[in-house]
């Protein structure tokens, strides 16, 4: 059982590693499905160490390399695939594309050496930010010109990974307990993005991450 939260941290990144092979081949959609199973991965493998109670400074480690994979190269891999089917005429424009990915780096060493982020969060996480990313190639089905067009492909880089290292405050799906009363926010959070989920899937993920920011900004002003 020791050994189950690592697993669970490998498992984020082999699904990582298999998105990348996907985005790779040109199926940015499917690459989203595995983008989903890291995340869940990496939900679990930090509740199953807090449940047995097991400190590890390797697994610490272990999770940063794998988000590192899952949540930062990744979401860079397929901008730059987006970059390149857009129409942009620019040779070297699709590299922009790994912005997200440098930044998601400086985002995972900021929170392992800041103590201000021990129960929430201080800038957007990785695995939020690249669910947003990872919706993109849906988004396209239904505006093409939007999605198509590099500039708003290069204020999309920049502006998430500003969010990646700003200081706006984001909660934690981390309970201590689950009474409605201290979690009223985050159920509702979880509610809603279940229900536009199922609603629109893939496509419904920037509502649900305006949303994450909008009730970050309402919970922390009630604190």
């Amino acid at each position: 059982m020791f050994n189950l939260p690592n697993a669970l941290t490998c498992a984020n990144l082999l699904s990582g590693c298999i998105g990348i092979v996907f985005c790779f081949n040109g199926d940015l959609k499917s690459a989203a499905y595995f983008v989903i199973l890291s995340g869940i991965f990496d939900f679990f493998d930090g509740m199953a160490a807090r449940a047995l109670k097991i400190k590890d400074g390797i697994g610490k480690e272990l999770d940063s390399l794998a988000d590192m994979v899952s949540f930062g190269f990744l979401p860079g891999a397929i901008m730059y695939h987006l970059f390149k089917a857009s129409d942009g005429t620019y040779e070297y424009l699709p590299y922009l594309g790994f912005l997200i990915t440098l930044f998601s780096a400086l985002r995972l060493a900021k929170f392992n050496l800041d103590t201000r982020q021990t129960v929430d969060f201080i800038g957007l996480n990785t695995p939020m930010n690249t669910l947003f990313i990872v919706s993109l190639p849906y988004v396209a089905d239904y505006h093409p010109q939007i999605i198509g067009n590099w500039m708003v492909l290069a204020a999309i880089s920049v502006v998430s990974s500003y969010l990646l290292i700003s200081e706006i405050r984001i909660f934690s799906l981390k309970f201590s307990n689950f009474s409605w009363g201290e979690n009223k926010i985050k159920f509702i959070f979880m509610i809603l993005s279940v229900a536009l989920f199922f609603w629109q899937q893939f496509v419904a993920l920037p509502l649900i991450l305006l949303l994450y920011i909008g009730l970050s900004f309402v919970y922390f002003k009630n604190k």
